[in-house]
């Protein structure tokens, strides 16, 4: 049974931090993709980050680009969010989803329940 499960999320200042995790289970951890999404009120679910199993290459929302550092222990079946200086515009549900891709085509595509960050003073 394949299960992702959040956690790390709360309530924080503008400029301050938060490092979210994700454990992972029941799949083939290390082919995957792991990446982070987040939905805000009334906006559509939006990519923050992901990284590939082999060779660690990442990619970033240009938003979060400087701020957020996406990272994965392939022997713990861990992915990690570090959101560093963050803004209230930061604030969002966040999810971890896990993708297995060969070539251009998704063959499995799992979420987690999300884990709520709220950026305010």
């Amino acid at each position: 049974q394949v299960q992702l499960v959040e956690s790390g999320g709360g309530l924080v200042q503008p400029g301050g931090s938060l490092r979210l995790s994700c454990a992972a289970s029941g799949f083939t951890f290390s082919i995957y993709v792991m990446s982070w999404y987040r939905q805000a009120p009334g906006k559509e679910r939006e990519l923050v980050a992901g990284r590939r199993g082999f060779g660690g290459a990442t990619n970033y929302a240009d938003s979060v680009k400087g701020r957020f550092t996406i990272s994965r222990d392939n022997a713990k079946n861990m992915v990690y969010l570090q959101m560093n200086s963050l803004k209230p515009e930061d604030t969002a549900l966040y999810y971890c989803n896990a993708a297995r891709w060969v070539g251009p085509a998704k063959l499995n595509d799992y979420w987690g329940q999300g884990t709520q960050v709220t950026v305010s003073s």
